[in-house]
């Protein structure tokens, strides 16, 4: 269902040339404030498609077990782009790290799902460049 809905709410990915693109379209970069040589980064700008961010922020919170591929999963991988599962794999082992170690730093959880969520929204990116690049039968 996440995956539908954020779907129907982007169309094509194609419009955002980079990860980062992506990121500020769904309101997950920092704020910053610069003045000269000074520049001061704040909370996330939250601008954009807040329906997005929420399912990216939802998603997130998935991150917190341990990383596995069986069951359901398995049986929804079956038939995808070998490319597309290495992406898929390499995100849930990195984010899931990713998310203890800023808890090890003394980041609040929802802070570091925050950050998952930024993070998330890249590998999405990712996939959808190789989806939208498969020429559909």
């Amino acid at each position: 269902m996440t995956a539908a809905s954020m779907v129907a709410e982007i169309g094509s990915f194609k419009r955002f040339t980079t990860p980062r693109q992506f990121m500020a379209y769904v309101g997950l970069i920092p704020s910053e404030q610069s003045s000269g040589e000074s520049r001061r980064q704040g909370n996330i700008t939250k601008t954009g498609n807040r329906h997005v961010r929420r399912l990216l922020v939802e998603s997130a919170w998935s991150y917190r077990y341990q990383p596995a591929v069986k069951g359901e999963l398995a049986r929804r991988q079956k038939g995808q782009s070998p490319t597309i599962q290495a992406i898929s794999w390499k995100a849930q082992n990195r984010l899931h790290k990713k998310y203890f170690r800023l808890l090890s730093k003394g980041k609040e959880s929802s802070k570091a799902i925050t950050a998952i969520a930024r993070e998330l929204a890249g590998f999405i990116w990712a996939v959808m460049q190789e989806v939208e690049d498969v020429p559909q039968a």
